[in-house]
């Protein structure tokens, strides 16, 4: 059946397909290129300057002994975009590039085309060219998996096509090295030459189509991520702060009713340090502020800027977990400064903690954080206070609209703002 399938693909023609693959590759070179101009995406510039160098090589290939060339540049050529489309993939994730991993393939490739034994066996250098494809193929695919963010694609199609076109060259040069041998050898290995000539066409659309949809959902996760986040502190915004804190809530609902805490952060004396330092300095301050919370709280941990100086955060813990962690955020904070027109510049926190079931209105248990944060300022500042009870969630059948969130009122308004339960949750 295989065979049969690989004459028939002989008879389209093979100078006929590579032709057309060679014309599809430099295109979508040229696409990518033009996508990189738009975007600015570093893997965008990597994958469109490995399309172009595979077209190119496939064009000096089907040149041949019309140039003046030594016969396994069009082969390294290749082997260095393969090379370059992993790159792209590692550089889509931040990574550095491995540059001699990159080279790794068309190095091998020059240093094994000095042997005679290998220059001069056709089978040898088909599946040594399948290997070194399918193995970058594998990295390829190895790094695209990376991707954990629920807002791109899943990773297993991003992975998957990498793999199995990497599989597929496998295939025909093992079928290649068995026809290669014994009668009628060249007829077969013509046509396995199609078949490379058809899988190199459908693995350069084929990961195309993969590159494109990788970027252009990293560009919209971005775009999401600049649209739910402070511009002074990196940190998560208003509206940011209460959708992570809904998916949060939904999510500790599903683990049987597992409490969470909220902390509200209020910086100390901050209108003094605006009036000392300017608005500039103040900016420091709480830029100080957003790292030290940052690197002190947990991945698992939620922080947002509410406003100003107010800060609040969503843990996934009980009342006695929360307040050691906000002790780590008033300790870090105590000892640390931010050197401002060559001043230094330094500032404390009071913390309220309030915890409850993932049931409870987040608004709930905001406020009732923001009241023992006033009894922390009240208490000489630069400290954590607790909640003596945690906050009883809602009836279900509370009406929504008659409450007025916590946020929407003035500090000494702020009271028992209920409503129902949190979106995935039964109250």
């Amino acid at each position: 059946m295989g065979g049969s399938f690989a004459n028939a693909l002989a008879s389209l023609d093979v100078g006929t397909l590579y032709f057309i693959a060679i014309c599809v590759t430099l295109l979508i070179g040229l696409f990518l290129l033009h996508a990189w101009l738009q975007d600015r995406n570093s893997a965008l510039a990597w994958w469109s300057l490995a399309y172009l160098i595979g077209g190119l090589s496939g064009a000096l290939w089907r040149l041949g002994s019309a140039i003046a060339l030594p016969a396994a540049t069009p082969t390294v050529l290749m082997f260095v975009a393969v090379g370059m489309i992993w790159s792209g993939a590692r550089s889509f994730h931040g990574r550095p590039v491995h540059w001699s991993g990159m080279i790794f393939g068309s190095v091998f490739w020059a240093a094994a085309s000095f042997f005679p034994a290998f220059a001069g066996s056709a089978a040898s250098r088909m599946v040594v060219g399948a290997l070194i494809i399918a193995g970058y193929s594998t990295l390829t695919a190895a790094e695209l998996r990376r991707e954990r963010r629920k807002s791109l694609i899943h990773r297993w199609p991003a992975a998957f096509g990498p793999i199995l076109h990497g599989a597929m060259f496998l295939v025909p040069a093992a079928l290649a090295t068995l026809c290669c041998t014994g009668e009628g050898g060249q007829s077969a290995a013509r046509s396995w030459i199609a078949v490379f000539a058809v899988e190199i066409l459908l693995y350069v659309v084929g990961t195309a189509l993969i590159v494109l949809v990788l970027t252009k959902d990293h560009a919209v996760n971005r775009y999401k991520m600049a649209a739910a986040s402070d511009p002074l502190t990196g940190l998560l915004n208003r509206r940011g702060f209460y959708e992570a804190a809904a998916s949060l809530m939904a999510a500790s609902c599903c683990r049987r009713m597992a409490p969470v805490s909220v902390l509200a952060f209020d910086l100390d004396k901050f209108k003094s340090v605006n009036d000392t330092y300017g608005h500039a300095g103040g900016d420091a301050v709480l830029k100080l502020f957003a790292n030290v919370a940052r690197e002190t709280l947990r991945a698992t941990d939620i922080v947002g800027r509410l406003g100003g100086e107010e800060f609040v955060a969503l843990l996934p813990s009980t009342a006695t977990e929360a307040a050691v962690a906000a002790e780590r955020v008033r300790a870090a904070l105590a000892t640390a400064s931010v050197v401002h027109e060559e001043r230094r510049i330094a500032v404390t926190v009071s913390i309220g903690v309030a915890s409850g079931a993932p049931t409870t209105e987040i608004e709930t248990l905001i406020a009732r954080a923001d009241g023992v944060l006033y009894r922390a300022k009240e208490n000489g500042r630069n400290r954590v206070e607790i909640a003596s009870d945690p906050a009883v969630a809602p009836p279900a059948n509370r009406d929504r609209e008659s409450v007025v969130p916590s946020w929407k009122l003035g500090r000494k308004e702020k009271g028992a703002a209920t409503g129902g339960a949190p979106k995935g949750c039964v109250a």
